[in-house]
């Protein structure tokens, strides 16, 4: 699903964030990256969601070669890309309701009353169930992330792609974090989650990319 052929990410400023990377992920699969801050974790995942384009190499995503695709067609393939970032980027104006249906009113693709469908099933899915109308600012951090991952999934991605989903949380949290994303994968989405803790990927069996200044290790 996922192919990177002799990668590399150099920034401007001179900062080389990837250096000749080649690794490929499977349909279906469920993989961590893992390595310190600054190692490239968010830089890959950047390039798999086409929201940077590599300075060397080819990246490609079911086929494409995602430095080639038209701003339109990257953003046809974003639609099928659940993204969670490390910022969390949600919006404090709007109830949890809203932010989780932003990418369906976003798309244009659905009636309103399926994209409220869509955005309850994913919200009771992440355990947010009854908390439809509060605002983020009275979320725990763990309730927050789990918003960014009700609005990630929202659409049903073929795809889903984490930047430190477990950061600044408690380890019980953490733990229910990463539960999370193992239930998307048994379902079948392609899941791939950047972590720094190992400690949280070990008990999953799933393939570890290990990355070290930016090369793999």
């Amino acid at each position: 699903m996922i192919k990177f052929e002799q990668v590399s990410k150099t920034y401007p400023g001179g900062h080389a964030a990837l250096k000749n990377l080649s690794f490929k992920i499977d349909k279906g699969e469920m993989i961590f990256l893992a390595g310190h801050s600054g190692a490239g974790k968010s830089t890959i995942l950047k390039l798999i969601a086409g929201i940077t384009k590599p300075s060397e190499g080819v990246v490609r995503l079911n086929q494409h070669v995602l430095g080639d695709l038209s701003d339109n067609h990257l953003g046809f393939l974003r639609q099928h890309i659940g993204i969670v970032f490390q910022d969390h980027k949600i919006l404090f104006d709007r109830d949890v309701l809203a932010n989780v249906m932003l990418p369906l009113v976003i798309s244009g693709a659905y009636s309103k009353k399926d994209a409220l469908k869509r955005a309850r099933v994913a919200i009771d899915k992440v355990g947010l169930a009854g908390k439809e109308t509060a605002m983020p600012v009275t979320l725990s951090g763990g309730e927050q992330q789990r918003l960014c991952i009700a609005r990630a999934v929202v659409n049903q991605p073929t795809l889903l792609i984490a930047d430190e989903p477990s950061a600044n949380l408690d380890r019980a949290y953490a733990l229910d974090i990463m539960e999370l994303f193992s239930s998307f994968h048994k379902a079948g989405t392609t899941v791939v989650v950047a972590a720094h803790d190992e400690t949280l990927m070990a008990d999953y069996g799933h393939r570890i990319l290990r990355l070290q200044q930016g090369r793999l290790i």
